[in-house]
């Protein structure tokens, strides 16, 4: 049946290919027209960005604002219990017998594979393109204030989530939101929690799915010289497969891909660093110093932290909720432990990939500066030049690897599939999950969301439908205001799990199994 079903998803995206071009254009128009007021007002820029020369999306403040929250609120726990959290996804604190689906690693692999992608790759270039290499400082520092975020929602994922006969779990949101806000005699919990999966659906099918597939696509056809439908229909028979088999069959191979490719990716960096260790210092001492000078960029030192914090923001995904809904599903009867080991997710995504790939970009002389007086020389698109006049994104990256590297660019191919690809079934789950919610549990229900799911990992690969995936590139941030306002009424509760498990962990009644 599950066959079928693909298949004949499959024809109707070949029979439909010839005609694609036309078709999409007209949903592009369609989506244009109806929907770009939502996305006008979830990326409108604060009033002060005309001040400064630089645009400030609101979003982005309303992220970082809630991750510093969040940080002062609970102690700076990303600090303190970081080295708590190491432990945890070794296995030393996890009974097996506890209720849940998946491992603490393995929860933690399959978050990451829907942050660790293209955000690192392309969203980086475009941040040190823009603000220089001090917006890799301010990234930095944005990735460790996301740490609480993600420590406070995947806390109360874990706390709130269903638990069935047939050991299945299902959390995020939807569910802390609406069970939450009842335990704390709040209103409209019920409606938030509806609001919030019908903007993640939809930031599903595309930030999660079509984004992913087209940068994919688009990447491997301009290196390997393959068409984009063949690359879109082998990702959506990929996807299919490994989503058709669920979160234990998602962690399976997150646990496995993650690893391979983040450690791949960074190796391949730590290798032009070590080539070239001498400028190491150099390269930090330039971040620091862009990070708190005027560099030459647009907006000066203030745009390099609003460029910093802005792709550490759109990289992570600390706040939007997501995560919550993987880490729901591990095995455990304490939920804060999920909170400690989401925690390591902004670490590894921002403060360890991300820098990687802003290090290697500066490294490697790819930003072009005045001799004589340092600055930067802009392009006249306003972005800071480059050595090869690539653009920023994907092939700026792709320049800086291939200047150390000739082979780096196919690698690098690797890497964006892989990433797509990971993000992907991530996402698909998280959709799923959002999709069930509203509809209802049962495999029928699973199962259409998964065709559709894999029908627009084909349309994504092929079609440039720019006004839908902004649309619901939008949707996808829509999730963070519905649920940083959640964050800040339930927060109270994850306090008192945290300062309950500390006491029980010191007195010995938390015990280790390993």
């Amino acid at each position: 049946m599950r066959l079928k079903l693909f298949s004949l998803a499959t024809a109707m995206a070949l029979a439909a290919a010839p005609a694609h071009a036309q078709l999409a254009d007209r949903v592009d128009a369609i989506f244009a027209q109806s929907t770009g007021w939502f996305v006008n007002l979830i990326f409108a820029t604060l009033p002060t960005s005309g001040l400064i020369g630089v645009d400030l999306p609101w979003i982005v403040g309303w992220l970082v604002a809630g991750a510093t929250v969040f940080t002062i609120y609970f102690g700076f726990i990303q600090f303190r219990a970081f080295g708590h959290a190491l432990q945890l996804v070794r296995g030393k604190y996890s009974d097996p017998k506890d209720a849940g689906e998946v491992s603490h690693f393995q929860a933690l692999a399959t978050a990451l594979s829907g942050t660790v992608g293209l955000g690192n790759i392309a969203g980086v270039a475009v941040a040190v393109s823009i603000g220089g290499a001090g917006a890799t400082f301010w990234m930095i520092l944005a990735g460790l204030l996301g740490m609480a975020s993600k420590f406070t929602e995947c806390t109360l994922g874990v706390k709130y989530r269903n638990e069935y006969p047939d050991g299945t779990v299902s959390g995020g949101p939807m569910y802390y939101l609406k069970k939450g806000f009842a335990e704390r005699g709040l209103p409209l919990g019920g409606f938030m929690a509806v609001m919030f999966s019908i903007f993640c659906v939809l930031g599903a099918l595309g930030g999660g799915n079509m984004f992913q597939a087209n940068q994919a696509a688009s990447q491997v056809q301009s290196v390997l010289g393959i068409p984009t439908w063949i690359t879109g229909l082998v990702l959506a028979g990929i996807v299919f497969a490994v989503i058709v088999g669920g979160i234990k069959s998602i962690a399976r191979v997150t646990e496995k891909v993650v690893p391979f490719m983040g450690i791949g990716y960074f190796l391949t960096g730590l290798a032009i660093l070590i080539a070239n260790y001498d400028m190491i210092a150099w390269a930090f001492g330039e971040i620091i110093r862009g990070a708190f000078t005027d560099s030459g960029i647009v907006g000066g030192f203030i745009g390099a932290i609003i460029q910093g914090f802005r792709r550490a923001a759109f990289s992570n995904e600390a706040g939007i909720g997501s995560a919550a809904i993987a880490h729901s599903a591990v095995r455990t009867k304490e939920p804060i432990t999920e909170g400690f080991v989401s925690l390591l997710e902004p670490f590894i995504d921002t403060v360890l990939i991300c820098t990687m790939t802003a290090l290697v970009i500066i490294i490697t002389g790819q930003l072009l500066t005045d001799a004589e007086t340092g600055r930067y020389l802009l392009d006249e698109a306003g972005r800071i030049a480059t050595a090869d006049g690539s653009a920023a994104g994907v092939p700026l990256t792709s320049a800086a690897f291939g200047s150390a590297f000739g082979w780096a660019p196919y690698a690098l191919s690797l890497a964006v599939f892989l990433f797509a690809f990971s993000t992907m079934i991530t996402w698909s789950y998280y959709g799923m999950k959002s999709w069930t919610y509203m509809f209802g549990e049962g495999r029928n229900r699973e199962m259409t969301f998964k065709v559709i799911f894999c029908v627009f990992v084909f349309i994504g690969a092929v079609s440039s439908l720019d006004a839908v995936i902004d649309f619901s590139d939008a949707a996808l941030f829509a999730m963070a205001i519905v649920n940083i306002i959640g964050l800040y009424f339930l927060m109270p509760i994850v306090k008192r799990e945290l300062e309950s498990y500390l006491a029980r962990l010191k007195s010995g009644e938390i015990k280790a199994y390993k």
